[in-house]
């Protein structure tokens, strides 16, 4: 994140000393690109080093599901069950080397905490709210929010009532949109959202009480366990711009033309090879010869995942809550017949989805087998209309 944070004790100089009840703190710096990149300077009663035990390390496996064919895929999320919590409730939806693709219903909070080593986390947060605990600081959370959490953040989330996120995990940082800003860092006139929108943690808690906690940590392709004898969230004081935020899909301002608008206007967040788009309910295209609905295309060097948040899907036959559609690279998509005419007209929609556009193609997890439709790839079908019989034949 681009905009400067401060939150707690901290000293009035980098690297100088900072004391409670005359014991010296402990200084932690956490940035990105070495030290060439953001950072922030955090104050910890105990050093984040310390370790009481080691647990045990746990592949992460990603099992992969290749079709028999190559086809435009429709899987169905709405009546899953709920099954384990942040961490093992996690089912991989897709992924490729630059983003991973996850859905989570959680059945239970996670009684630990939990910090992903090597991957900037975006949560979408489709059903639910809650109190995202962190070691900058508490951030409450609400249905439509994206939850940003930078590598390295120890964190868990405490769910009010039933919760459905959508995950998208980078190795790359997951940032806002180089266009949208200027060379200061400050939004510009043009972006769909501003400073306001963008809510950093609300209040620094720090916990000083010892015991047993648990951190699970993603590295080296799976999660590490350690033991401490302190809370992790021991931190004082921290400043600078790497923190966790989130921004309600709610407040992002969707664009209208009197054309057609292609995706990137709507484009929220961006990594190294994907973006990740809101589609808001909007005012539709107001040429009297526009057709208001998204025109067939071919994303020659994109695959296309759209989840379904809520609203009419004017564009797709068949689409409930909670559907994923995958438009893989090579073959041309858009509305089904019949749709393009019946929109004609229209002056709004209130459709809500999430969209993720790749630029490298993505594998499918071995999930996404047990959620497919098979027959998506046929909904562009018409059959030719019956040749009406001459007279005197027999039909």
């Amino acid at each position: 994140m681009t905009v400067y944070q401060r939150m707690g004790e901290v000293p009035p100089k980098r690297h100088t000393q900072l004391r409670r009840d005359g014991r010296l703190l402990t200084e932690q710096v956490m940035g990105m690109e070495g030290f060439s990149g953001n950072y922030s300077i955090l104050y910890h009663l105990e050093t984040p080093c310390r370790v009481m035990a080691l647990g045990g390390f746990e592949h992460l496996e990603k099992k992969e599901w290749v079709p028999d064919q190559h086809q435009h895929m429709l899987f169905a999320t709405a009546d899953l069950d709920a099954i384990g919590d942040l961490v093992t409730g996690r089912r991989l939806l897709m992924w490729n080397n630059d983003v991973e693709i996850w859905f989570c219903r959680p059945r239970e909070t996670h009684e630990g905490y939990y910090r992903n080593g090597e991957g900037d986390e975006v949560i979408f947060v489709h059903q639910g709210g809650g109190v995202a605990e962190t070691i900058f600081g508490d951030l409450t959370y609400r249905e439509g929010d994206y939850i940003v959490i930078p590598r390295g953040t120890t964190y868990r989330l405490v769910p009010d009532g039933e919760q459905k996120y959508l995950v998208f995990v980078s190795p790359g940082q997951i940032e806002i949109p180089k266009r949208y800003r200027n060379e200061y860092g400050n939004l510009l006139e043009h972006a769909p959202y501003y400073h306001r929108d963008i809510h950093p943690p609300t209040e620094l808690k720090t916990h000083e009480e010892s015991g047993e906690f648990t951190v699970t940590v993603r590295v080296r392709g799976g999660h590490q366990r350690y033991l401490l004898d302190y809370h992790p969230f021991n931190v004082v004081g921290w400043d600078g711009f790497v923190y966790p935020w989130t921004f309600n899909i709610s407040d992002f301002e969707p664009k209208s033309g009197r054309l057609h608008q292609p995706p990137p206007a709507h484009q929220t967040f961006e990594g190294p090879g994907f973006v990740i788009c809101s589609f808001c309910p909007r005012n539709l295209e107001w040429d009297p010869q526009a057709v208001p609905i998204p025109y067939n295309h071919s994303n020659l060097q994109s695959d296309e995942m759209i989840y379904y948040v809520s609203g009419n899907f004017e564009s797709r036959k068949g689409i409930e809550v909670g559907s994923i559609t995958l438009h893989p690279y090579g073959i041309p998509h858009g509305p089904q017949p019949g749709l393009a005419e019946k929109a004609l007209g229209a002056t709004s929609t209130s459709e809500l989805a999430v969209m993720c556009d790749t630029f490298r193609p993505l594998r499918l997890g071995d999930f996404s087998q047990t959620i497919a439709n098979p027959d998506y790839m046929f909904s562009w079908y018409q059959p030719p209309a019956e040749t009406p019989a001459e007279p005197g034949t027999i039909a």
